[in-house]
């Protein structure tokens, strides 16, 4: 990750804990000796650009990629893209991916008894307007077992990537919903140690984002940097 305005490595107040023995596959991840600092070539800090003069506007509305209508409940999902002096980050290249309404992603790696929804891929993409604002269309997904541990479900999350100028500006963060009674038993979640900084994962429900008879709207700033920074994977 370059330090390019706006996009910067992650604090280690809002980031999540190395090692975290909870989530098994954690300590197999993380580097056992220190990081070791690489001077970036020209080629890391002015390219390869990433696509976001290709992004279409129907590509952030999950539920009109098919055919028909995918089952769930229908959400909105929109917020703005911020540093740590709350300016907007503009024509930032946001990306989401997400189980469905029943909990299942579309990988040949998922294989749970769960159904597969035909007219629901489970991604989308858009760019931040000048004020650093996003917004999708999507369902609201369910969650999923996960097999960490005994009985172990993952609550139900978005996920979120975001690009600066290049494919080396990158971060990735995952948004919650409130009130999730799966909190508490997740390592993931739990694995920010934190609590404020947990908490800026989870979306607020927005009753004047929401459209009548037909969509329930849940606000997700994310902070770039900062003490008030949303915790990022590492």
């Amino acid at each position: 990750m370059s330090d390019a305005p706006g996009y910067r490595l992650i604090t280690p107040d809002s980031a999540p804990a190395h090692p975290f023995p909870d989530y098994r596959s954690n300590p197999l991840r993380v580097p056992k000796r220190p990081l070791m600092i690489l001077p970036h070539t020209l080629s890391e800090i002015t390219g390869p650009v990433y696509g976001h003069e290709g992004v279409r506007p129907e590509e952030a509305d999950l539920t009109r990629q098919h055919g028909g209508e995918p089952l769930g409940e229908r959400i909105i999902v929109h917020g703005r893209v911020l540093d740590e002096d709350g300016r907007p980050v503009r024509n930032s290249l946001v990306e989401i991916w997400q189980a469905n309404a029943a909990g299942r992603y579309i990988h040949q790696r998922d294989q749970h008894p769960a159904p597969i929804d035909p007219n629901f891929t489970g991604a989308g993409r858009c760019v931040t307007d000048d004020d650093g604002y996003y917004r999708f269309v999507t369902v609201r997904p369910g969650a999923y077992p996960w097999r960490n541990h005994h009985n172990a479900w993952r609550p139900a999350h978005i996920h979120f990537s975001l690009f600066g100028t290049s494919f080396m500006q990158r971060l990735v963060t995952q948004m919650y919903f409130p009130g999730d009674p799966l909190f508490p038993f997740d390592p993931i979640f739990n694995s920010v140690t934190d609590e404020r900084a947990r908490q800026r994962m989870i979306s607020s429900f927005d009753l004047d984002a929401t459209q009548p008879e037909w969509a329930l709207a849940f606000k997700f700033d994310i902070v770039l940097r900062g003490r008030e920074a949303t915790p990022m994977e590492d």
